[in-house]
């Protein structure tokens, strides 16, 4: 006799998700960091204060989502306009020039960008910013080009035959079909963004770098472990959440 398969539930689902399992982790290691003083104390005896008390740990994590949200929007928003700007026949002279900038962009180191800006701009979250959402265009850019040089000839071309203009097709055709390939450039400029987010804290941002800069410069090991923890644990967190997001559009399209 065969056993009749059944689904699992929504709270098989849940357990099994690794995604729940990483954002409880998350959630409960920055609202308790400090329950966990004593393990800490033992782990680190020669310690005076085995848990960074400086500023609270829910606090740094939404200045450093704030920070890394802030500036991956920017990039996000510049890098996709750049992406379609040098795709369209009026923009594809510039392409090389844009590609290029993008590129310098990345390979410049983010703590250059803030020794540059902070004479100019001050200390504070701006300069950080501006570093971030430099370093966070490349990936943008070049999976928006990417995804829009896939799109079929053929599906545009019908497009056309519908009586679509250049802007229909750019918003019915072009930036739908190749969502996937943008979105995947998005996940890996949020991700970098999410770690290199740290070395604000040298600014003065705060951010979750602030306990690994302290740490550093007090030669504070568990600081710099409580920091690094969380900040791994972010970029886990909005990984898993990027895949799940993949997935939606693909069932998406694969509907329409």
């Amino acid at each position: 006799m065969t056993e009749t398969y059944r689904p699992p539930g929504v709270l098989g689902m849940l357990v099994r998700d690794p995604l729940v399992w990483a954002l409880t982790a998350l959630v409960l290691l920055t609202f308790g960091m400090d329950s966990l003083r004593p393990l800490f104390a033992a782990a680190f005896p020669e310690l005076e204060r085995p848990v960074f008390a400086q500023d609270t740990f829910p606090a740094l994590m939404l200045a450093h989502i704030r920070l890394v949200a802030v500036s991956s929007g920017v990039a996000i928003v510049a890098g996709v306009a750049a992406g379609v700007f040098v795709t369209r026949s009026s923009g594809a002279e510039f392409r090389s020039m844009v590609e290029s900038v993008v590129a310098i962009g990345q390979t410049f180191p983010p703590v250059a960008v803030l020794a540059v800006a902070v004479p100019l701009i001050g200390f504070g979250e701006m300069p950080a910013l501006i570093a971030l959402a430099l370093y966070g265009l490349l990936p943008v850019v070049q999976q928006t080009i990417a995804g829009l040089e896939a799109v079929p000839h053929a599906a545009r071309e019908v497009a056309k035959g519908l009586g679509m203009d250049a802007i229909q097709v750019l918003n019915r055709v072009d930036l739908p079909l190749a969502l996937p390939v943008i979105i995947a450039g998005v996940r890996t400029s949020v991700i970098i963004n999410i770690g290199t987010a740290t070395i604000a804290s040298t600014v003065g941002a705060k951010t979750l770098g602030t306990p690994i800069i302290v740490g550093l410069s007090g030669f504070n090991t568990a600081y710099i472990l409580q920091g690094a923890v969380l900040v791994g644990l972010l970029a886990i967190v909005t990984d898993l959440a990027f895949g799940r997001l993949e997935r939606q559009v693909d069932r998406w399209r694969l509907v329409a």
